[in-house]
C-alpha cells in the first residue's frame, strides 16, 4: 500500500479543503486513508496510536483545545456563524451530563434571516443574538456568550443540570485556604440579563432555574445535593459555609451547612479513596464533632438511591441538631 505524503505542520488538527488546496495538496491526496471526511470540504487527520490521557482540569483543558480544533473548519465555511447550545458551553467549560461531553455534533447558530446550517454533524439552529451575546474564544471562534449559552441549554437540560451548569457560572469564594474563585458571571448579573428576555426558548425555564442558583458551589454533584435537599422540603443549605472556632474564624468549609441547626453535609467524590486524602478527612471529621456541628456524608452511591435516602441522611443530623419537621 502507497503511504501518502507527510502533511504540512499547519494541517495536524481539523482543516478545509480550500486551505490544503492553497498549500498544493492535490484532490487524491485529501482522498488518502489518512484523513477522515467528516463533512463537505473538510478534512480531518487521523493520529495512528495514542498517548497515556491527563487526568482532571488538565484533561478538561485538552478536551476544549481538540474541540475548538475541531470547530474552526465550520467557522470558515460557515463565516456568519456562531458556536452555540452545547458546543458553546463545553468551550466554556460548564459541566454537563456525561450524554454531552463527547458530543459527535457541533451546534451552529445562524441569524433568522439566514438558513440553518445543514451539514454532516452540525446541528443547525436560528437565533437573533446581539453583540454582547457573541464572545470570541482561542483563536477568534466565535462563541455565544456563558450567560446565553446557559439561557440555550435551557432547551435541552434538565433542571437539576441546568442549575450546576449556572451554578459553576457564578461561584465565586474567598476560603481560607487556596486560591479565590472568581464568577465566570456574577450572580446577580445573570439573574438580570435572564429576566430581561423575552421570546426566546427555554426562558421560562431559565428563569426558575435562575432563581435556584447560589453561589459558593465547587462541582456539580453538590449542586445536585443541595437541590435534592431543598425538594425534600429541608433549611436551607448554604455552600461552602463556614464552620467557626471560638476565635470566630473559620476552622472548617463544609460544601453545604445549615448554621441554623448546626448541620454540614459533605460530598466525597471518588478522590476521597485514596490513603492520603482519607487522612486528611478523618482530622477534618474530628474537628467539626469538637466545633459541635454534626456532619453527613454523601457520596456517588448515595445518590444513586435517590432524593429519600439522601434527604433521610441529613434529616438525621439535622434532627440532632435540634430541627421537628413541620407538620404536614
Amino acid at each position: 500500500m502507497r503511504v501518502p505524503e507527510p502533511l504540512p505542520s499547519t494541517l495536524s488538527t481539523p482543516f478545509t479543503v480550500a486551505e490544503a488546496r492553497q498549500l498544493g495538496l492535490t484532490p487524491g491526496r485529501l482522498r488518502s486513508g489518512d484523513l477522515r471526511l467528516p463533512s463537505r470540504g473538510i478534512r480531518v487527520p487521523v493520529h495512528r496510536g495514542g498517548s497515556v490521557g491527563a487526568a482532571g482540569e488538565a484533561a478538561a483543558r485538552a478536551e476544549q483545545r481538540e474541540l475548538a480544533a475541531r470547530c474552526r473548519p465550520y467557522l470558515q465555511l460557515l463565516p456568519d456563524a456562531v458556536l452555540s447550545h452545547t458546543t458553546a458551553a463545553r468551550l466554556h467549560g460548564l459541566p454537563l451530563p456525561p450524554s454531552y461531553r463527547h458530543e459527535p455534533v457541533l451546534h451552529l447558530t445562524r441569524a433568522p434571516g439566514r438558513g440553518a446550517p445543514r451539514r454532516r454533524h452540525v446541528q443547525g439552529h436560528r437565533q437573533a443574538l446581539n453583540d454582547a451575546e457573541v464572545v470570541l474564544l482561542g483563536e477568534g471562534l466565535r462563541v455565544t456568550s456563558p450567560a446565553r449559552t446557559w439561557v440555550d441549554l435551557a432547551t435541552l437540560l434538565c433542571a437539576d443540570d441546568l442549575v450546576a451548569a449556572g451554578d459553576y457560572l457564578v461561584s465565586e469564594y474567598l476560603r481560607s485556604f487556596g486560591v479565590p474563585r472568581r464568577p465566570v458571571i456574577p450572580l446577580a448579573q445573570l439573574r438580570a440579563y435572564v429576566f430581561g428576555l423575552a421570546a426566546v426558548p427555554g426562558i421560562r425555564a431559565a428563569r426558575r432555574a435562575a432563581e435556584l442558583l447560589r453561589v459558593g458551589v465547587d462541582s456539580a454533584p453538590e449542586s445536585r445535593l443541595r437541590l435534592m435537599l431543598h425538594r425534600a422540603g429541608l433549611p436551607e443549605f448554604t455552600p461552602n459555609e463556614p464552620l467557626l472556632d471560638e476565635t470566630g474564624h473559620p476552622a472548617v468549609w463544609a460544601d453545604l451547612g445549615c448554621r441554623e441547626f448546626r448541620t454540614c453535609v459533605e460530598y466525597d467524590g471518588a478522590h476521597h479513596l485514596t490513603r492520603d486524602q482519607q487522612a486528611r478527612d478523618n482530622h477534618r471529621d474530628l474537628l467539626v464533632a469538637e466545633l459541635g456541628w454534626h456532619q453527613v456524608k454523601v457520596n456517588a452511591a448515595d445518590m444513586r438511591l435517590g432524593e429519600a435516602w439522601v434527604a433521610a441522611k441529613v434529616v438525621r443530623g439535622l434532627v440532632l441538631g435540634g430541627w421537628t419537621r413541620p407538620e404536614q
